[in-house]
């Protein structure tokens, strides 16, 4: 079992790395099976010290899931809801995304998918493509207006 100071130090080195929210930071304290007061005491000393900073995780997350994933809004806010992350500050964040850029990433999300497709019934297509979208986290309208712009 490793001590409270050490879990510290480790934590602090991890987030000095790489951003890391409240929820990402508990489970690995849980894991290595710190007490609950320990873990308490370590989250709020890396706040303090600004090791961890929630609205800066979020910022990031959304701007790096949306750019290398190329995930639409509706599953980036899922994905930090599953971490215990929810309420303006992501809002915010998923409104930074430019709605341009956002509207190309889909274009472009689904032509490769329709260049791929050996579907001859276009409505087969087209439903094959709205999935794709929505299992990607964009949103209805998006898919629509996009799937229009393609002539589907």
């Amino acid at each position: 079992m490793i001590s409270a100071k050490d879990a510290f130090i480790k934590v602090a080195a991890i987030c000095a790395r790489q951003e890391k929210c409240v929820f990402d930071i508990e489970k690995k304290l849980y894991d290595w099976q710190i007490n609950a007061a320990d873990i308490a005491k370590i989250i709020d000393q890396l706040i303090e010290e600004k090791f961890i900073d929630e609205t800066r995780y979020i910022r990031v997350y959304v701007k790096d899931k949306f750019n290398f994933n190329k995930w639409g809004k509706v599953k980036i806010r899922y994905q930090l809801k599953a971490k215990n992350i929810s309420g303006k500050m992501v809002d915010s964040a998923l409104d930074e995304i430019n709605k341009d850029e956002y509207f190309q990433t889909l274009m472009l999300l689904l032509e490769q998918k329709k260049s791929k497709s050996k579907e001859t019934d276009p409505y087969k297509q087209k439903a094959s493509l709205v999935r794709f979208a929505s299992s990607r986290g964009f949103e209805p309208n998006f898919i629509y207006n996009a799937l229009d712009d393609l002539k589907l």
